[in-house]
């Protein structure tokens, strides 16, 4: 359900009202029933809420799995509160428990508060990292996907993986390596294969710095550590080029010249990504054992709670899950 004072619990509601999410999975929601009760009054919705274990058949109720206390219907919409921050963390371990036990073919998050959660004691950054411990996993990534719908030209949509995530922009650098550049490329290319049907992925890697490092005027970070990494997962299988400037990889990939695209950090990706669809993509989560998407929103603490959240990157989400939850059976 993600963080309850914030926009979560609307958009699953509006989600789940769409006849496109039932007619390719079961959902449940992991969460209080009370906050998903007060959701469907908000968006005036003819849903309802049951507390149950097991997915609703009707697709008129919202089957409600109880998670969290309910301490958590005493936050107010859009206050950052280690309770709402607990009950998000209470859910997320819950649900991957759930999945790496085989009761869930997938796992679709809604947002949570990074700092209610370091509130209520949790130091994780994120989702991604939060998942990778509970799945005891460390060569991970996460990739933001555009379905075909959004991208014409790409038949299997359009994928940004990161090599560095959840970090200050000053510790880039020395968290970037060969290898790391390797594995997201071999991360978003299997899932490319596997997950979206493309028999040979074309991935585009991002240079880090302006036009490609200019020839070392700029850095070299590209002939030290990024081209090199290239070559050896083309060595690997991998159709792979680069580095290339990142201010026209994504625009020469939009119109399909590549599947995928590796970039270096948080927002060399995610902005360039969220300029072709930012209510559409979906987060996916590489590397897991199990099938995790998300929204590729926060939680919107100031329009939390108003009737006004956009559900269809929750929609795409949970459509997502389920092509790659089919594809992984």
């Amino acid at each position: 359900m993600g963080d309850a004072a914030g926009i979560g619990p609307e958009v699953i509601v509006r989600a789940l009202s769409d006849s496109r999410v039932h007619e390719v999975c079961r959902p449940i929601v992991l969460g209080h029933p009370e906050v998903m009760q007060s959701a469907v009054k908000l968006v005036g919705s003819s849903m309802r809420v049951e507390t149950s274990t097991e997915p609703a058949a009707d697709p008129s109720v919202i089957s409600c799995m109880p998670v969290g206390a309910d301490d958590v219907l005493e936050v107010a919409a859009g206050e950052v509160d280690r309770r709402t921050g607990q009950a998000a963390y209470e859910a997320v371990v819950r649900a991957a428990q759930g999945a790496l036990a085989g009761e869930f073919q997938g796992l679709v998050t809604a947002p949570l508060s990074k700092a209610a959660l370091h509130a209520a004691g949790h130091d994780y950054p994120g989702h991604t990292e939060l998942l990778a411990e509970l799945c005891e996993v460390r060569d991970f990534a996460m990739m933001l996907y555009l379905p075909p719908a959004e991208v014409p030209d790409c038949p299997a949509g359009l994928g940004v993986a990161h090599v560095t995530l959840h970090m200050a922009l000053s510790e880039v650098f020395s968290h970037l390596s060969s290898s790391a550049v390797v594995a997201k490329c071999q991360l978003v290319s299997t899932v490319m294969r596997d997950g979206f049907g493309l028999a040979t992925p074309r991935i585009g890697v991002c240079a880090l710095n302006p036009h490609g490092g200019e020839d070392g005027l700029f850095g070299d970070e590209e002939s030290r550590i990024i081209a090199p990494a290239v070559e050896q997962a083309r060595i690997a299988g991998v159709h792979v080029e680069g580095p290339f400037p990142s201010d026209t990889l994504l625009g020469r990939a939009r119109v399909g010249e590549f599947d995928a695209v590796v970039a270096m950090y948080h927002d060399q990706g995610h902005i360039a990504l969220k300029l072709l669809g930012m209510h559409r993509a979906v987060n996916v989560t590489l590397g897991l054992p199990i099938v995790r998407t998300s929204v590729a929103h926060g939680t919107a603490f100031d329009r939390a709670w108003q009737g006004t959240a956009e559900s269809s990157g929750m929609v795409a989400a949970l459509l997502t899950a389920a092509q790659l939850a089919k594809s992984s059976l």
